[in-house]
């Protein structure tokens, strides 16, 4: 059995084994997936200690437009409840200042405020109206009682704003005077697109997450695969970005692994088409004794995993990175045998070769100077752009991975 078949024929191993474990012990979590199609997402960490009476003013683009926006707040890694007492979405004007007249308050079960218990995330009720694609979405949060971790995403690359008190009414930014290079319990945003609207959630790491773009420009790969989306002919049009700075496929550190997380991050999200997973390098380059062979096995579990979901798997090579400190002919080969299995294999719906656009033609081991964003592992804002302009548009507008 090959191919496709192989794949189904794991993707039914998977699911009775699932099965099998969760008769025998706690039932793992299931999302109830909502209607609608993601426009942007984050994936959620734990992140240092949260601070009662503090509001947060969350500037957040979107992907694809639509009616009747809808918020996902998380509590993912608090240890206590945390109740939100006011949450509002406008648009941006400049800074934390909003568009007069855009500001309005979300609510949830028709509640104006909630209460989101440890571990769990909470979908706010649609927003009347229609919210732009490609725009800048301000959420404005305020929490009295927060205690204990906080759950955010600590690399933002876009700048949002802080006050005490509770301040997301105005639309003033006067009250909104501190910075934050992070995002704090938002984790999601979908709308109403038209039928048949899908999306892509790219599952990765620093690279993916932006690192050595350029901040508040929207610049990372994603961003830029989001605008072709926007103006292709596809009808996939939304756009999740899930990476994580740090992260690893196999091992839990910076943020869960990505076979940790998975469930969590990408299959939750409504409107998933295709998977994108781009990640790899932070398992190779730490030289804990990942081989080809596990990293390869961590691939195919997420493969089956998105296909007994009944989602595509786009999947990129691991890109060059011999000049950064980690670098060694070890975790070469193990990149260039991880990289033969990813174009070769047969695995993925489609494949993205990340390698070949960012490689040096002299050097093959090392990132184009052109692309390098200066520490040899991280594509600059050219690097982005090449890597968005040489995925197949066409390829992510899966129906149907397997026969």
């Amino acid at each position: 059995m090959t191919g496709r078949l192989a794949r189904a024929g794991r993707a039914a191993v998977v699911l009775l084994l699932a099965s099998a474990c969760q008769s025998a012990s706690t039932p793992a979590k299931v999302f109830d997936v909502p209607a609608g199609t993601v426009t942007w997402a984050a994936s959620a960490d734990r992140f240092g200690e949260a601070a009662a009476d503090r509001g947060y003013r969350l500037v957040v683009h979107t992907s694809v437009g639509g009616r009747d926006p809808r918020i996902r707040l998380s509590n993912a890694f608090g240890d206590r409840p945390v109740t939100f007492g006011s949450v509002y979405a406008g648009l941006q004007k400049e800074g934390a200042e909003l568009v007069r007249g855009s500001n309005r308050r979300l609510t949830f079960g028709r509640a104006r405020s909630v209460t989101v218990p440890a571990g769990e995330t909470v979908l706010s009720d649609p927003l009347p109206g229609r919210l732009p694609a490609e725009s800048n979405l301000v959420v404005s949060i305020h929490t009295s009682d927060a205690a204990g971790p906080a759950t955010g995403h600590w690399m933002a690359m876009q700048t949002s704003y802080a006050t005490r008190g509770d301040h997301t009414v105005e639309e003033s930014a006067a009250n909104w005077t501190q910075t934050s290079g992070s995002w704090f319990y938002l984790d999601a945003v979908s709308v109403r697109a038209g039928a048949g609207t899908g999306a892509v959630v790219a599952l990765g790491d620093s690279v993916t997450d932006g690192w050595q773009s350029t901040r508040d420009r929207n610049r990372r790969w994603p961003d830029h695969l989001a605008r072709r989306l926007q103006r292709a002919d596809t009808s996939v049009k939304g756009v999740a970005n899930e990476g994580i700075a740090g992260n690893k496929v196999l091992a839990d550190g910076a943020g869960h692994s990505a076979l940790n997380r998975l469930d969590r991050d990408v299959l939750s999200q409504p409107g998933l088409r295709t998977v994108f997973l781009f990640e790899g390098v932070n398992d190779i380059k730490a030289h804990t004794g990942v081989t080809a062979d596990d990293l390869i096995e961590g691939y195919r579990e997420i493969v089956d995993r998105v296909h007994a979901a009944g989602k595509c798997v786009a999947a990129a090579t691991v890109g060059p990175f011999k000049g950064w400190s980690e670098w060694d002919p070890d975790a070469e080969a193990v990149r260039r045998d991880v990289n033969d299995f990813i174009r070769t294999s047969g695995e993925f719906d489609t494949v993205t070769d990340f390698d070949r656009i960012l490689r040096s033609p002299s050097d093959p081991e090392r990132i184009h100077s052109a692309f390098d964003g200066g520490d040899h592992l991280h594509p600059n804002d050219k690097g982005m752009q090449a890597m968005a302009d040489a995925v197949d548009l066409r390829s992510l507008d899966c129906a149907d991975p397997l026969p």
